[in-house]
């Protein structure tokens, strides 16, 4: 009984401690909605309340949709991000299926390269990526939003450890039947491994719609910008201090991002587990 008690006390706590960690995570997002329902003059008042006195829904939402384009800016998002998702996997999934499965020399190298720059932020490569942009001709471009990052480090890592879990003797089998080593990869080890193409496709996604860092940097024209820099010319040039329809706003980009884990939420965790487990 002692037993039981303790191991009901240990679950008990483990989930006292997940539901404050994921109060604090969410009530940003539950306070951004909240905010974008609002009217301005309630956004200050001394007294705290989730839920809205007068409903301004239709006029934020309205003014987010119109006082800037932020359809314009979304679609750059999503053209942007799924064109660095399919370079990515046209150069990572051969990548890790090298390190993964072939022998050859300055293979364990080759990875620990891999590793290391696993480590480098992004943000410090960012000069000289600025000069190669520049020297190519292609800055204030979609391309050079997308090229940067045609390669990833952590796609590579993530699929590879996830293809050095599928049998050899599948490998074997496939090269037996003719299939060649771009086949195998495309044919067998990509779709084997979709929970971590679904989930490395998350993280992708979520990282370059969300990225201002390197749109500032590149993007000087209004109808290149991406969702996260569209919100803030959408600030400085439209709303001021209105904060309704930048929640509003806040609330239309993050919304599609939200939508897809929903969807993906069961790949994703099985793309982040099984690699690790195997």
């Amino acid at each position: 009984m002692s037993w039981d008690l303790a191991r009901l006390a240990r679950g008990t706590g483990r989930h006292g401690v997940l539901a404050i960690t994921s109060t604090f995570a969410l009530l940003p997002f539950v306070w951004m909605v909240s905010l974008s329902l609002k009217s301005p003059g309630e956004m200050f008042q001394p007294s705290f309340s989730l839920w809205p006195q007068q409903f301004s829904a239709l006029e934020n939402y309205s003014a987010a949709l119109t006082a800037a384009p932020l359809p314009r800016f979304m679609a750059n998002g999503a053209f942007v991000c799924l064109a660095i998702l399919t370079l990515q996997l046209l150069i990572c999934a051969p990548c890790a299926y090298a390190l993964a499965k072939l022998r050859f020399a300055g293979r364990d190298s080759l990875f620990a390269l891999v590793l290391v720059a696993l480590l480098i932020p992004h943000q410090v490569l960012a000069l000289p990526m600025f000069v190669l942009c520049y020297q190519l001709g292609i800055l204030n471009t979609y391309a050079a939003m997308i090229l940067p990052f045609a390669a990833s480090p952590f796609g590579i890592f993530l699929l590879r450890q996830f293809f050095k879990a599928i049998p050899d003797d599948i490998v074997h089998a496939a090269r037996l039947d003719g299939v060649s080593e771009l086949g195998i990869v495309w044919r067998i080890m990509v779709p084997m491994a979709s929970p971590a193409v679904v989930a490395f496709a998350i993280f992708s996604a979520v990282s370059h719609w969300n990225d201002l860092f390197w749109p500032l940097i590149v993007v000087q024209s209004e109808e290149l910008m991406p969702p996260a820099q569209g919100i803030v010319a959408f600030h400085n040039a439209e709303t001021g201090i209105d904060y309704g329809p930048l929640m509003a706003g806040a609330v239309l980009v993050v919304a599609p991002l939200v939508i897809a884990f929903l969807l993906a939420q069961r790949r994703f965790i099985e793309g982040l587990t099984a690699g690790g487990m195997k």
